[in-house]
């Protein structure tokens, strides 16, 4: 009797194992991406806790400073998407923190992936910054911050304003805490200090969260880290889970 049922919960296993769309050797691979003027060890925290979910990670710096968006955008995210070919990804996912979600969704205007997977965005400025609009008339803030940060601001005819829709599962979080509180006094609504709650957003997106934590750290909250995996697995953020109460 016992072999008996020893056999058929083995029969009943390889069924489930044989069933389509599951594989217990998925390999999903993430890239991550760093914000304007940062590097790739501003996102440690965030590739250190995908690697221990066993993600495949590509978290590289790119010269955020140096190109324009369109140049950018295609030099690093098929970078990343070499990376994760080479590894044989069946699936690919994005993180990504403020100018990193712009050049994931400037590479999407003109480009398909196989085999995508979920896109999670930190405090991006996806209708522009107001920062932007304040300092784009001087010389400094370009020689500082390159090409790209030109091309950030709100205006319609800017390059971000004239991205259309990408599909796929996006989440959104940003924060309503600023961490440059001299930038606030410019930015409409509750803002990050570079960002306002409601520029983070896009109609196409998937879910939205703010946190109590501003513009330059929130990629390091433990909280927000947990959200961008529970994201990456379920496709939507975790409500019940408790969210960042500082800056």
């Amino acid at each position: 009797m016992h072999k008996t049922l020893l056999h058929l919960f083995l029969l009943a296993t390889l069924l489930v194992l044989s069933c389509p769309g599951y594989s217990s050797t998925t390999q999903e691979c993430v890239i991550v991406l760093h914000g304007l003027g940062r590097t790739a060890w501003s996102m440690s925290l965030v590739e250190e806790a995908l690697d221990n979910e066993n993600y495949l990670v590509w978290n590289e710096g790119y010269p955020s400073t140096s190109d324009n968006i369109e140049e950018l955008s295609d030099s690093t995210i098929r970078a990343g998407l070499d990376f994760c070919t080479k590894k044989n990804a069946d699936v690919i996912h994005f993180v990504t923190h403020s100018l990193g979600g712009i050049l994931v969704r400037q590479y999407l205007q003109h480009n398909t992936i196989s085999n995508p997977g979920r896109i999670v965005m930190l405090s991006p400025p996806n209708q522009g910054s107001e920062i932007a609009d304040l300092l784009g008339d001087y010389a400094l803030y370009h020689l500082v911050l390159g090409p790209a940060a030109g091309q950030l601001g709100t205006g319609e005819d800017s390059l971000i304003r004239q991205l259309k829709p990408v599909k796929g599962e996006i989440g959104i979080i940003t924060g309503d805490s600023s961490s440059d509180p001299w930038f606030s006094p410019v930015i409409p609504g509750e803002d990050d200090g570079k960002v306002s709650v409601e520029s983070a957003k896009l109609d196409e997106m998937s879910d939205f969260i703010t946190v109590h934590n501003g513009h330059t750290f929130i990629m390091r909250d433990d909280s927000v880290i947990s959200q961008i995996v529970y994201f990456l697995k379920h496709g939507n953020f975790n409500r019940e889970a408790s969210l960042p109460t500082h800056d």
